[in-house]
């Protein structure tokens, strides 16, 4: 899958980008390159947390839904960033980027009141 994204607003730290390519990695289902569409050297990895977290339900309230234009929960498509390091890879379920992918309009969302952690652990996959 690859998709043409267009954040509501920058995300934090990358504005004023809010044009960005969502590239599969082939070869790794539910991995990808989250790249800026006009500065190709700004990227991040990001995982479909369907995919790698399934256990993981951010709630997101209904004016951010609507901001997304999501009128179906099935219609969203919930990402994390991920952060590979020499001693493993971390991912921020406090702030998830959730896409509308039927429109592409998304958001990278901070879960305030919500009980994720910015850097958990990301444990080997379920099989």
């Amino acid at each position: 899958m690859n998709a043409t994204l267009t954040f509501v607003s920058p995300p934090p730290g990358l504005a004023p980008l809010t044009e960005f390519a969502l590239i599969e990695i082939p070869g790794a289902a539910g991995l990808f390159t989250l790249q800026s569409a006009t500065d190709q050297r700004t990227r991040l990895f990001v995982l479909d947390a369907s995919v790698y977290l399934p256990d993981y339900s951010p709630v997101i309230s209904d004016d951010q839904a609507g901001s997304l234009e999501l009128s179906d929960p099935a219609d969203a498509l919930v990402l994390v960033v991920t952060n590979p390091g020499e001693s493993g890879t971390t991912v921020n379920l406090m702030a998830p980027i959730v896409v509308n992918s039927i429109t592409g309009r998304c958001a990278q969302i901070i879960l305030d009141g919500q009980d994720w952690p910015l850097r958990a652990e990301l444990g080997a996959r379920s099989a």
